[in-house]
């Protein structure tokens, strides 16, 4: 169930209205009968900033795709790339043995 406020008695309603979102009521202040705000737990709004960035990181993999489509991203095969970490050690610093 929605319930729609007008700011003005959101103000004296104030605790009633925090309580009824709590419950799981979705609370729309508006102004001029325009919607403006919605009151959401803090716990649900975390959940929906979540889901927003997840939606954002997607989409911005998703438009890399065509690029990176030939390669094998693969753990596996990003690891054989690398080669012996061993063998880049001593290229790196000499035998130390």
């Amino acid at each position: 169930m929605t319930i729609h406020v007008n700011i003005g008695e959101a103000k004296t309603r104030l605790s009633q209205l925090v309580a009824a979102a709590l419950r799981g009521e979705d609370i729309v202040l508006a102004k001029a009968g325009a919607p403006q705000v919605r009151l959401v737990p803090v716990a649900e709004a975390g959940e929906i900033e979540r889901e927003r960035l997840s939606t954002k990181r997607r989409a911005a993999i998703g438009m890399f795709a065509d690029a990176f489509g030939a390669y094998d991203l693969s753990l596996e095969a990003l690891k054989a790339e690398r080669g012996d970490p061993e063998e880049r050690e001593r290229r790196k610093f000499g035998d130390l043995a």
